[in-house]
């Protein structure tokens, strides 16, 4: 059996109709969509199927994006997959899928955790006029350096995102990300783009959620884990519940190291299946490692998923 990472989109994976060709095609991802609809009282077909202002929304998208890439997983064990699960990581919120995943988190559990999650987050940054920009084509370190220079100015900007060599997210005030657009271009960036966020994700600005999402954490993660998740943090993995609560509080003031955690765990894997909307960290994942990444996002290509392993 080839030995499997398992992969979890974050944030900006999602768009309406998401999940729906699971939905028409098998009842596990009804009863998962009615159960989630169920316990938060959100009407997910409407959620996710239907046009609404709702799915950009911090405190809707969270969940949904959760339940559409559990919600492929489970359809992928269920037809039959034959494969070695060495671990669990996900791009942000991905990291809660992971959970999932990884059966230290129940499903219906997660969505509830992370609608509380999106809920924390925006409560956090409310006032504080926070967003985030994508800087291509500069070394990390030069990012970080021009980012620190920037924080002795006064101004507040961190390195948030570490996606792949040449694509770093910068995270911090809205008005200071503008005022650095053109000091990372001309520092050679290919581009500086302003992303479509009002929350200021992983950074410092984020404190204020921090200890809410501990109570959170401690009441829904379990104990037992099926196999070890990576963490966003350290980019190393972890399997029990006492570091899950830490690691996932800090996550939300801490950069998302994704392109460590994949070369970390890359000579331990086969292949690495992304599971979800979307082929996010597919892409990623070309400018990362040369082991190969598929995706799962709907019936189509769950059904080349299977093939792909036993080849």
């Amino acid at each position: 059996m080839k030995r499997v990472a398992l992969l979890f989109p974050g944030q900006g994976s999602q768009k309406v109709g998401m999940g729906r060709d699971f939905y028409d095609n098998d009842p596990l991802a009804k009863e998962l969509v009615e159960a989630a609809s169920e316990r938060l009282k959100i009407d997910y077909t409407k959620l996710l199927f239907t046009e609404n202002d709702d799915l950009a929304k911090t405190a809707f998208t969270q969940p949904a994006i959760l339940l559409v890439s559990l919600i492929a997983k489970e359809l992928f064990d269920k037809a039959g997959a034959r494969y070695d699960a060495r671990y669990a990581l996900g791009h942000s919120l991905g990291e809660l899928s992971a959970l999932c995943a990884a059966k230290a988190l129940d499903t219906i559990d997660g969505v509830e955790l992370v609608h509380n999650r999106g809920k924390l987050m925006q409560q956090a940054s409310e006032g504080a006029h926070g967003g985030m920009m994508v800087v291509m084509g500069l070394a990390d370190e030069v990012v970080e350096d021009i980012c620190s220079k920037a924080r002795v100015e006064g101004k507040q900007v961190w390195p948030a995102n570490y996606n792949s060599d040449g694509q770093l997210v910068v995270a911090g005030i809205k008005s200071d990300l503008q005022a650095m657009e053109s000091v990372f271009k001309e520092a050679g960036a290919k581009r500086a783009l302003l992303l479509n966020m009002s929350v200021a994700s992983h950074c410092p600005l984020m404190q204020k959620a921090v200890a809410p999402l501990r109570e959170f954490l401690e009441r829904f993660i379990q104990e037992s884990f099926a196999m070890p998740v990576v963490s966003n943090v350290t980019a190393k993995p972890y399997s029990t519940k006492g570091e899950a609560m830490e690691l996932l509080a800090q996550q939300l003031i801490k950069p998302v190291l994704y392109k460590q955690s994949i070369k970390n765990i890359e000579e331990d894997v086969d292949i690495f299946i992304e599971f979800g909307e979307g082929s996010v960290l597919k892409g990623l994942n070309r400018r990362i490692t040369k082991k190969p990444t598929l995706s799962v996002s709907d019936m189509k290509s769950l059904e080349a998923a299977l093939a792909a392993l036993e080849e």
